[in-house]
């Protein structure tokens, strides 16, 4: 640095610009140091190196900001236009274009925590995306084959689950995949837990159950990175996680939400002894529905036996000499009518013809005379000759005579 005098002839120091730049970063940083700013995001920008940039500002003006990538992997919400922050930062200047800005070193939203804004910022993009829609829910099988459980081994929770199967079906095999649910690592690590537990055979539900918390205890549950692998699961996912008012993302994503482990377990198990009685009271059902089909069908074969006995060979050949004997008796009974009948008939015409038989008129004295030479009947007397031989038939018997008088004309005495 050069010290050239003055019009005035005194000597003065001159200052390059970035010397004076400098200086003032100096000045800045002994006497101003960090500080806590508060101010409204505007003009954002998330370079590819990671860096995010953004103006900060209010009614009174706006400073430039730097947010640089180590900074930016700690804040725990996205940054978005217009969202009220307090920054912690140191105030430095940018000597390329001699701008005074902000380091960001820690960023707060105001009126928020940022986990919980974390949280709504994760549930609006995720509920988008249609992660929460009641259409993409499964329903939890109601006897699984095997259950798995992921959540850690040596947590209250997987005790909690242990002890709810034990007391409602011991039988039924539970399988757990361990993770931490607690830390940096924990999303990631949740995450293959429940790949690992998807790709096992027979088994039917999952269940991702921690214990009850803060929402810094819980913020692996509200990552985007277990929300899609409960989303991707091809087994349905039944949360269980802290206690009945904790409400996280993987509540939201799970097919099935319980509000405790317990719960949980309580859901995705069947209760043996309330299965053993609906079990008996089945049973009974179904014997007693066995019992009216069986008398039903003894009823109804009953009358197909009585029916084939009708139409059996036997039954028909019995009914046939049934009727052969009803009609032999019928016939019979018939002739002997008829019999009887012309019976009276010929009695009848027997009497006709015995009254108008001749020989009833010569039972009344009269004789019939026959020529006896050629059995002509004698009528008249002009009909025989003196000499000639008659037959004269009596009611009883012949007598032989000789006509030796003739008298025509003449009347009977």
């Amino acid at each position: 640095m050069s010290t050239p005098r003055a019009v005035d002839g005194t000597e003065r120091p001159i200052l390059g610009v970035g010397q004076l730049l400098a200086g003032l970063t100096g000045l800045l940083e002994d006497h101003v140091g960090r500080v806590w700013v508060m101010g409204e995001i505007s003009n954002l920008h998330n370079a590819p190196s990671g860096h995010t940039y953004f103006t900060l500002k209010d009614e009174g003006g706006q400073l430039r900001a730097a947010l640089f990538r180590a900074a930016a992997r700690r804040v725990r919400f996205g940054l978005e236009e217009g969202l009220e922050v307090v920054a912690e930062a140191d105030v430095s200047i940018y000597a390329v274009r001699g701008d005074l800005q902000l380091i960001v070193r820690a960023l707060e939203p105001r009126g928020i925590g940022a986990l919980q804004l974390a949280f709504e910022q994760l549930r609006r993009r995720l509920a988008a995306a249609g992660f929460f829609d009641p259409e993409r829910k499964r329903p939890i099988p109601t006897h699984p084959r095997r259950i798995g459980v992921v959540t850690s081994p040596t947590s209250a929770a997987i005790r909690d689950v242990l002890k709810v199967a034990a007391r409602r079906f011991p039988s039924i095999p539970i399988l757990i995949s361990p993770t931490r649910v607690q830390g940096d690592e924990a999303p990631e690590e949740i995450a293959r837990a429940l790949e690992r537990l998807a790709d096992l055979p027979d088994i039917d539900v999952i269940l991702l159950v921690r214990g009850g918390g803060s929402l810094e205890d819980l913020q692996a549950f509200n990552t985007e990175v277990v929300a899609k692998a409960m989303a991707a699961s091809p087994v349905p996912v039944l949360s269980g996680v802290g206690h009945e008012t904790d409400v996280t993302i993987a509540d939201l994503v799970a097919d099935v939400r319980a509000p405790t482990p317990s719960a949980a377990a309580m859901l995705a198990l069947p209760d043996r002894a309330a299965l053993r009685a609906l079990v008996g009271r089945d049973l009974r059902r179904l014997a007693a529905a066995m019992h009216r089909r069986i008398e039903g069908q003894r009823g109804r074969l009953a009358r197909l036996a009585q029916v084939l006995r009708a139409r059996s060979p036997r039954a028909r050949i019995a009914m046939a000499r049934t009727r052969e004997a009803r009609a032999r008796r019928a016939a019979i009974v018939a002739i002997r009518q008829r019999l009887a009948a012309a019976r009276r008939r010929f009695a009848e015409a027997v009497a006709r013809l015995e009254a108008l038989s001749p020989l009833a008129v010569l039972g009344r004295g009269y004789v019939i005379a026959r020529r006896a030479s050629d059995g002509r009947i004698v009528r008249e007397v002009s009909d025989v000759a003196p000499g000639d031989q008659l037959d004269l038939q009596l009611a009883r018997g012949r007598i032989g005579v000789e006509v030796n008088r003739l008298e025509p004309g003449g009347e009977m005495d």
